[in-house]
């Protein structure tokens, strides 16, 4: 009986001397161990949610300048594409007197009215050193200064009217084209602006999104204290920990601002 009783004795003190043994390793996750981490957390958490307002404020005034920049440059673009609409008009309206000139005078000529000849030549003459554009004098081969200058222009404008050049509407489209390219330049740097603007808007909206994220975060780390049971804090620290990430995998693939605040 008394050797039981020993062997009951050792086998207390050896189970007491377990506990005293766990009891003086600290586990990683105590109570002190997760205050820390929690209060760093919580100071990681606010700068980034802090980060994220602003570059989110950024984007929203890159948008709202964006837009304003768009506008303006549609309002340039239009006046430019309705001044080339006028200027195309009277341009055609200069080509119409030319060929109507040019008609009178190759029928002139082919009825040997030499008289009716010369009087047209000095109509178109001094009509298109009055009038006619430089692009549709290069575009008919007309050449202003050869053709008054007094030496045998006559028969130096008989002479280009029998090139087809100088009897064929000069108005094909990329001839047209050029009086709406100024425009055309205007307005499409007005869509890339636009478009510039709404994906700062969108971007914008996702960092306001990163940013509830990181709210979220912020308030389960807020809780974590209120939980008596160590294992409960655990499950709420790790839950605050995976929205972290999450908000921060998230904000790294949003692009940052072009311009403004400390992006130049």
């Amino acid at each position: 009986m008394e050797d039981e009783k020993k062997e009951i004795k050792e086998e207390v003190k050896e189970e007491k001397a377990v506990k005293e043994e766990k009891k003086g390793k600290k586990s990683f996750l105590s109570e002190n161990s997760l205050e820390v981490i929690t209060v760093i957390l919580l100071g990681i958490t606010a700068l980034l949610t802090a980060w994220a307002s602003y570059v989110g404020s950024i984007h929203g005034g890159n948008q709202a300048t964006n837009y304003a920049t768009s506008n303006n440059l549609s309002s340039d673009g239009n006046s430019l594409y309705n001044a080339a609409v006028q200027n195309l008009a009277q341009d055609m309206g200069i080509w119409n007197t030319i060929s109507s000139y040019e008609v009178e005078i190759l029928y002139a000529d082919s009825a040997k009215d030499n008289a009716a000849v010369e009087a047209y030549v000095w109509k178109l003459q001094w009509f298109c050193e009055d009038n006619l554009p430089e692009n549709m004098a290069a575009a008919i081969g007309y050449d202003v200064e050869k053709f008054t200058d007094g030496n045998n222009d006559t028969q130096e404008i008989l002479a280009w009217l029998k090139d087809d050049k100088a009897i064929t509407s000069p108005f094909t489209d990329e001839f047209v084209n050029k009086y709406f390219a100024e425009a055309n330049a205007k307005l499409d740097e007005a869509e890339k602006v636009i478009e510039q603007g709404k994906q700062d808007n969108a971007n914008g909206d996702k960092f306001s999104l990163v940013t509830v994220l990181y709210s979220v975060a912020l308030f389960m780390l807020g809780i974590v204290g209120v939980f008596k049971n160590t294992t409960n804090k655990k499950i709420v620290l790790l839950v605050s920990v995976v929205c972290l990430l999450i908000a921060v995998i998230f904000m790294a693939t949003i692009p940052l601002p072009e311009s403004g605040g400390i992006f130049g």
